[in-house]
């Protein structure tokens, strides 16, 4: 089964459909790649899709667990390269309340993030830089 359809709409613009669901993400070429800047680029897209994964891993892990998480969140900075473009460094800035967890459900935590299918897609050059804030 199709995982979704990308059609693209012309002005460096794309739409793509989530089969199963019917969603829709538009994405727009960025300004410094003759693009509007409208929309999540495609680039910017594999970054927080990262952040995205990340975060329900470390869901699925609490949820096996009975850990509480209070106020996940997390901050996407994605550093290009060129020749050839590229994204170089995803910065990856997750924050949750911490007050409650232990030692080890925060290990738990951060080992279910790095081990996320999208964090164990990219390729090996593509630097993943991700930090934990506990408040």
């Amino acid at each position: 089964m199709d995982t979704a359809i990308v059609r693209y709409l012309g002005d460096l613009r794309t739409e793509a459909r989530h089969v199963r669901s019917g969603n829709t993400i538009i994405t727009d070429a960025p300004p410094d790649n003759k693009g509007r800047g409208e929309a999540f680029s495609p680039s910017d897209l594999l970054c927080s899709a990262l952040a995205s994964c990340m975060l329900t891993i470390m869901g699925i892990a609490a949820r096996e667990r009975d850990i509480d998480l209070v106020d996940l969140s997390a901050r996407v900075v994605k550093h290009m390269g060129n020749g050839p473009r590229k994204v170089d460094r995803v910065e990856v800035h997750i924050e949750l309340d911490g007050s409650k967890l232990d030692q080890h459900q925060r290990m738990v935590l951060e080992r279910a993030a790095h081990t996320c299918p999208v964090a164990l897609s990219l390729r090996a050059d593509l630097m993943q830089d991700v930090r934990f804030t506990y408040r």
